[in-house]
């Protein structure tokens, strides 16, 4: 038979030191402290949260800011807030009391505002807003100075057109839109028909849907120009095409009184329809 024995390895030496190895690594583990770990671990995980949400209400402030721009409804814009949050998997009230502990820069500062002015788990509270808004308005955060300027056409017709003019000057649509309003009406300046039109005109180029309604309106009424009924409703077509509630009852209107198309009184009723169940939509989605 054949023996093979001389060929075996004598693994007794590699087996104790592999042991001895092994020994010494858990002897050391052992020695480590795992509650002085547990802060810096706490710290990287407040690290990261924090990173996050900086990162998130900075995106959701930009958000507003080029919804603003695009001229939609507050009740739109507002759903779109929520609607980012949910999908970010974030409490809103996570946000809400991280703003209250985080007033250090202008957006955080906007952000709470906006929270109090649509009542975003709070009570309304639109002084509290505008005192929040102010203060993010003076470190020149354009989106608060956006929002102040139009809340300040029924309260403060100087400073609502003072601040216009400043948005209007840096090409922001909304303010355009927000200086033709003023021009229009007289708030904080003469009337300026002419004056207004133009805003409008500039707005509505921009995509501003706010800014197309109106400049519809002025074709209406001949405001800083002539009337042209075909001009109001190719307008009001365009302000429904982008889902403008004002756009799509006032693009029925068109149709009822056969404004620049034929008199269609089905189309009006449709168009009516739809933005009755758009508004309830919203309604309810924003209770």
């Amino acid at each position: 038979m054949f023996d093979n024995s001389d060929n075996v390895l004598d693994l007794s030496n590699t087996d104790n030191n592999s042991l001895n190895e092994f020994s010494k690594i858990i002897q050391n583990f052992n020695k480590i402290n795992i509650k002085e770990m547990e802060p810096t671990i706490k710290n990287f995980n407040k690290n990261v949260i924090e990173e996050n949400l900086n990162n998130v209400i900075d995106k959701l402030v930009d958000l507003i800011f080029e919804e603003l721009n695009k001229g939609k409804e507050a009740n739109v814009i507002k759903q779109q807030v929520l609607d980012y949050i949910y999908n970010q998997m974030i409490f809103k009230q996570q946000i809400y009391n991280w703003l209250i502990e985080n007033q250090n820069d202008s957006n955080s500062i906007y952000l709470l505002g906006y929270f109090n002015y649509y009542g975003i788990e709070t009570k309304f509270n639109e002084h509290r807003a505008i005192e929040l808004y102010k203060r993010a308005a003076e470190l020149e955060n354009k989106v608060a100075q956006l929002c102040l300027a139009e809340i300040y056409i029924e309260i403060d017709g100087n400073l609502s057109f003072k601040l216009s003019n400043k948005l209007a000057n840096k090409e922001y649509a909304f303010g355009i839109n927000n200086l033709g309003i003023c021009y229009e009406n007289g708030i904080g300046t003469n009337v300026n028909e002419e004056k207004a039109f133009e805003m409008y005109q500039k707005a509505a180029d921009l995509g501003n849907v706010s800014g197309i309604n109106n400049l519809s309106w002025c074709y209406y009424e001949g405001i800083g120009t002539d009337t042209n009924k075909q001009k109001v409703f190719e307008l009001y077509q365009k302000a429904a095409d982008l889902e403008s509630l004002d756009g799509i009852n006032s693009l029925g209107w068109c149709y009822e009184k056969g404004i620049g198309t034929n008199i269609d009184k089905q189309k009006a009723f449709e168009l009516y329809q739809k933005a009755e169940n758009l508004e309830a939509q919203l309604f309810w989605l924003n209770v």
